[in-house]
């Protein structure tokens, strides 16, 4: 292990192009690609798509789609249509997640089919590549980020260094960069998903929206372990985010845009809420087979850790799941408070859920809902389950093996 006293910024990045080539990444260096160079892969420095990149992994993924549609899906890419830099990241991650409509025409009808961005079942048929000292010159501003993260051409990552060996030099002011670098160079940021900041020890992860406070540590790689102290922190995070898999798994189910009508926050799962859901996911799918005993389990929480997200997060996720086939989610309080603040967080991240969470208004509608052959996120109290008497018993409400349950404050309510 290096001694911090060697540190020096170059070696940081030096330390992380390591880490990243461990991963598979291809390593690029920013001025050889540059406009003019011999590899040049930009055509001015205000371009931060690798289009080249982007066009031929675009016709790897999507085979049958022909060349005008790959191009008319390009298009898009390259031209964000809101004013607002928020909006436009919004926009291009619902393309990520959800892929770019188009349609073209064959056999003499007309198509409309999805061109898929990544690969997000076999992750190596995507191109990988970490470039550092990527200048871009735009509105008069000259930045040179650290280290940018592309994914099939795709600026998706930005991470900022500080060299360990000044004293005067923190995390914190790369972050103050960060703060700049929307407004100088404002055409890198429709892509971004995420931002890393880090001096080799401490390491920490956000968004464009996140303050201080919500750039937050990965404390484990593979999520069996949190790394013990005195760890690098950088390398925990390069590893336990930037694997191939789990950035996409991270892109495509465990970012969220939380819209109260006022203000549009971005928000990345922090690592014990991602490993806590797919670890989740996995047993509710073991659970729902048809040998399984429809026993999921228990996540744990403490005050603070992000409990009504990690629960959306889940919902996002299973939904997803094509083993379980346009499932019903049931959310269970045993108070209205709860009900409300729960319902809150849902209805705000409603990307993620692909749809619009609801309300059972009483214990008729409740057994509607459950009676339906698929589908929908309904919230309710557990007071809706109890038969209108005493002596009544319950009739079963169904017997399909994809309804999910999912109960908060689970020691209460059951």
């Amino acid at each position: 292990m290096m001694a911090a006293s060697t540190f020096t910024e170059t070696t940081v990045e030096d330390a992380a192009l390591e880490i990243f080539g461990g991963l598979g990444y291809t390593i690029l260096h920013g001025p050889n690609i540059a406009p003019g160079e011999m590899f040049a892969e930009r055509t001015n420095y205000s371009d931060v798509v690798l289009i080249a990149r982007l066009r031929k992994a675009l016709s790897e993924i999507n085979p049958k789609i022909p060349v005008e549609a790959i191009e008319e899906s390009i298009r898009k890419v390259l031209h964000p249509d809101s004013p607002s830099l928020i909006e436009n990241n919004r926009r291009f991650h619902r393309l990520l997640t959800d892929g770019i409509s188009v349609e073209y025409q064959r056999d003499g009808r007309i198509v409309h089919d999805q061109v898929r961005l990544f690969n997000f079942d076999n992750p190596e048929k995507n191109d990988w590549v970490a470039a550092i000292q990527f200048t871009i010159i735009e509105n008069r501003s000259n930045r040179r980020p650290d280290i940018v993260i592309f994914v099939n051409g795709i600026p998706l990552g930005v991470i900022e260094l500080k060299n360990l060996a000044d004293e005067t030099a923190t995390i914190r002011d790369a972050f103050t960069h960060f703060q700049t670098y929307p407004r100088d160079i404002p055409s890198l940021f429709p892509y971004n998903e995420v931002l890393v900041l880090s001096d080799g020890l401490e390491a920490r992860i956000g968004t464009l929206t996140s303050g201080w406070e919500r750039f937050m540590p990965w404390r484990t790689v593979e999520g069996e372990d949190i790394a013990p102290k005195g760890s690098l922190e950088m390398e925990v995070l390069l590893k336990g985010v930037f694997d191939k898999s789990r950035f996409l798994d991270l892109l495509r189910s465990f970012i969220v845009f939380e819209d109260d009508g006022r203000s549009l926050n971005k928000k990345v799962a922090g690592y014990h809420q991602f490993h806590a859901v797919n670890k989740a996911v996995e047993c509710t799918l073991t659970a729902a087979s048809p040998k399984g005993n429809r026993r999921v389990g228990v996540v744990w929480h403490t005050q603070g850790s992000g409990k009504s997200l990690t629960m959306a997060f889940y919902a996002g996720k299973i939904i997803q799941q094509p083993g379980m086939t346009n499932p019903t989610l049931i959310v269970l309080t045993d108070r209205n408070d709860l009900d409300d603040q729960l319902f809150g967080t849902f209805a705000a991240c409603q990307d993620l859920l692909r749809q619009a969470p609801e309300h059972a208004e009483s214990r008729e509608d409740l057994r509607d809902r459950l009676q339906r052959s698929s589908g929908g996120v309904s919230f309710t109290t557990i007071q809706k389950f109890l038969p209108e008497r005493e002596s009544d018993r319950n009739p079963r409400l169904s017997d399909r093996h994809n309804i999910v349950v999912i109960a908060d404050e689970a020691h209460r309510t059951t």
